[in-house]
């Protein structure tokens, strides 16, 4: 089942290249979302999509492969960056051979480890040979919040050094 079968809200309804779709879509119309690798092989479906809610990002997707059915199959937390969007399938590729995934570390449904440990995460990123999302955003690392500072003194707020007209009419 593609993303366009669970679109319930009719969000790709006139996909045109340019509004929400492949670019900006609804995280509930990922789930379920087949996996495939570049020789073809079906490497499961997506059971889970876990943020990272401290920025915001999309940090792992969690694969389910193996099992009977669906069934008793191990779950992977693949990281996010390493799975690209098949536009024309409508599925995600995920360069890593089937024997390799089977051999990837994992976990069972009912014993998650803690995906914010960063020695579970380094270890994760090294097997798909990806970067953390924390690194590979390209972008400065928000400031850490200062509770115990004043507002106008922290490094969210820029004082504005000269008088600047506002643009208004007298």
């Amino acid at each position: 089942m593609s993303y366009e079968d669970r679109d319930t809200y009719g969000m790709y309804k006139g996909y045109d290249e340019k509004g929400p779709g492949p670019r900006l879509m609804g995280a509930d119309t990922l789930m379920g979302e087949d996996v495939y690798n570049q020789k073809d092989e079906d490497l499961g479906d997506i059971k889970e999509i876990m943020l990272d809610m401290n920025n915001g990002k999309i940090a792992y997707a969690v694969l389910s492969f193996g099992g009977l059915m669906g069934m008793g199959g191990k779950l992977f937390a693949v990281p996010w960056n390493a799975l690209k969007l098949d536009t024309a399938k409508k599925r995600f590729i995920l360069d890593v051979d089937k024997e390799r995934l089977e051999s990837a570390p994992g976990f069972d449904k009912d014993n998650w480890p803690d995906m914010a440990d960063p020695t579970w995460q380094t270890t994760i990123h090294s097997y798909y040979g990806t970067k953390s999302y924390k690194e590979s955003s390209g972008q400065p690392a928000q400031p850490k919040d200062t509770p115990d500072i004043p507002y106008d003194e922290t490094p969210y707020t820029k004082r504005q050094t000269t008088k600047m007209d506002s643009g208004r009419i007298s």
